[in-house]
């Protein structure tokens, strides 16, 4: 396949399709918990371990190391045993006798998945020009939509046609054979080529030198406001993420009088509904309205952020089912508009060669604040309300969890705002 303007859209659609792997992957799990549950006579607090510090402890420890290697070497083929990792520790999942074998499972698919983001990423921002990169990323930002509601739908019909654990084996052995069609179709293009000007770290040869080298990187990353700005506002907005895709299946269970087949199938089209248009609006209204001003690049993540959170609340407290569904896609709409200004400025806000790291850095606390500290703060909340609130409390829990962090999400978005010079998307870094 030779590489052309063709070629750059079909390593966007594979990449988005190992996006849309990675989050079902991560996912499923939250259509299965209530199967797990009655099984292992699991607590909320467990579930939200399973769901948070499991994927997330090593997600961190690895996520690092991975990304510097993937700003120094082949990207591709990272990409590839990413996603071939992730995905046969996603299976083994299947294959789980308890509590920790289940945790440990988990921590395998969080070292895998660890790789794949920031070197995805990195290799996007090299087939895609800066005037591009905002439809680029909302497009590849699709992944994650398909994937939550392929783990969602898949979950819930495999589980119920097959189990629980077999669930997990349906989809991760097709990741297994994405990676080898990654690793022998996609191409490692020049790093930097379309920033001819910026600023290249060369390959260290020695040990001593490498280390040194990634503490620069890191130290780098750290001195510069404008990602550290908009890398901390993106780990609060993504809590409210975290929260409805990991526990909305079990709120729904909870309820409403509905199936585990049927949570998936109708939760997983209303993720499509206001998935699909989402990010496209938002990568649409992203690379048009950087031409007035660079600053909506924070701007507009800030909007979606507020206003996506009272229309999650009509949705929580809707008794009808319909009704919350409804409800529930077009606050996901809104709330996913914000993801590809957020991942372009976070991409743009650093040099060619560091934006690999930046991109793991910026998992790393999606993670770590997100989906660690999130999902174990809901499931903490939920276990306390439960003996006044019933049902409800998990509810609640969600509602409570999303609002104490898209507050201080949208202030810092506006701040970041501050730290974007006026020439900034006419200036190469």
């Amino acid at each position: 396949m030779d590489e052309g303007r063709n070629y750059r859209y079909y390593v966007l659609g594979i990449l988005t399709l190992g996006g849309m792997f990675n989050i079902a992957d991560r996912l499923i799990l939250s259509i299965l918990l209530e199967d797990i549950k009655k099984e292992f006579l699991f607590t909320d607090t467990q579930i939200g371990l399973l769901t948070g510090i499991a994927f997330t402890l090593f997600y961190i420890l690895f996520g690092l190391p991975i990304a510097w290697l993937a700003d120094r070497k082949n990207r591709k083929t990272i990409i590839a045993l990413s996603i071939a990792g992730w995905s046969l520790m996603t299976a083994l999942c299947g294959a789980a006798t308890g509590f920790w074998s289940l945790f440990i499972a988990r921590m395998g698919v969080g070292v895998g998945e660890s790789g794949s983001g920031p070197a995805g990423l990195s290799l996007l921002s090299d087939y895609f020009r800066k005037h591009e990169l905002g439809r680029a990323m909302g497009f590849s930002t699709l992944g994650a939509t398909v994937g939550t509601a392929v783990g969602l739908i898949a979950g819930g019909y495999f589980a119920q046609l097959l189990g629980w654990r077999m669930a997990f084996v349906a989809l991760g052995v097709p990741g297994i054979i994405l990676g080898l069609v990654v690793y022998l179709t996609v191409k490692e293009p020049p790093r930097g080529r379309y920033y001819p000007d910026a600023v290249m770290t060369k390959p260290s040869e020695s040990f001593g030198d490498a280390m040194a080298s990634w503490f620069k990187t890191v130290q780098s990353l750290y001195a510069n406001r404008l990602f550290v700005g908009v890398t901390a506002a993106y780990a609060c907005m993504i809590v409210t993420g975290y929260a409805f895709a990991t526990w909305l299946a079990s709120i729904m269970l909870r309820n409403f009088d509905v199936s585990v087949g049927d949570v998936g199938i109708y939760l997983g089209l209303a993720f499509l509904l206001g998935g699909l248009p989402g990010p496209l609006i938002g990568g649409f209204l992203t690379d048009w309205l950087v031409r007035i001003n660079p600053r909506w690049r924070a701007w507009l993540p800030a909007i979606a952020t507020a206003i996506c959170l009272p229309i999650y609340y009509l949705c929580l407290m809707s008794t009808s089912f319909w009704a919350f569904l409804g409800i529930f896609a077009c606050g996901y709409l809104v709330f996913l508009i914000a993801q590809p200004p957020t991942i372009s400025l976070l991409q743009l806000s650093v040099r060619p060669d560091q934006r690999a790291m930046a991109v793991a850095v910026g998992m790393l606390f999606n993670n770590l604040v997100g989906q660690a500290l999130g999902s174990y703060l809901v499931g903490l909340t939920s276990t306390t309300l439960t003996p006044e609130y019933g049902p409800m409390a998990l509810s609640y829990a969600v509602l409570g969890v999303s609002a104490c962090f898209a507050v201080p999400a949208v202030l810092l978005y506006l701040w970041t705002a501050q730290q974007i010079k006026a020439d900034f998307e006419t200036t190469d870094r």
